[in-house]
């Protein structure tokens, strides 16, 4: 598991959880609100988590993921960490997520996170973890995120369950 630096792209504020789906409040640092702010994330991402270049979104553009991660919301970036480290510990690929704000109601730079889950511990662990690697991605200070450690200790949440 990591430990959280003092600096953090994100912040995550309330979780509301409901069966199936829960979402996050989640603040972004107004310098790093757009991965476009650290270049060649998309790269360091697909390296990290290989799996992403398999993910799609469904917010009317097709040109694909490497460029959806190289200029999208750091929260978007964090909704589709999160859900690689739930596919990777043993959540159905199939689980639907989205990024969404308005910033009239929430407040500038905080956006909502909604992911579906099939157990509510390993999305949780996922988006706290996800907030991490997201933090290395951006090219703050912290240690390289060890993913296999990081799935291994979501694999014992779910086994858990």
């Amino acid at each position: 598991m990591h430990r959280p630096s003092s600096v953090s792209a994100l912040t995550i504020g309330r979780i509301d959880v409901s069966p199936g789906t829960l979402e996050a409040l989640v603040r972004a640092e107004p310098a790093l609100a757009c991965t476009s702010a650290s270049p060649g994330l998309a790269q360091r991402a697909l390296a990290l988590l290989p799996g992403l270049a398999r993910h799609t979104c469904e917010n009317g553009t097709s040109h694909g993921m490497i460029a959806e991660l190289s200029a999208t919301e750091t929260p978007h970036l964090l909704e589709h960490v999160a859900v690689e480290c739930m596919a990777l510990s043993g959540s159905p690929r199939s689980l639907r997520a989205e990024t969404r704000w308005d910033f009239a109601v929430d407040g500038p730079n905080v956006y909502r996170v909604r992911l579906a889950y099939d157990i509510d511990l390993v999305a949780l662990g996922s988006l706290r973890e996800g907030v991490h690697i997201v933090d290395w991605l951006m090219g703050l200070p912290s240690e390289k995120p060890d993913i296999a450690s990081i799935v291994a200790g979501l694999c014992e949440v779910r086994a858990g369950a």
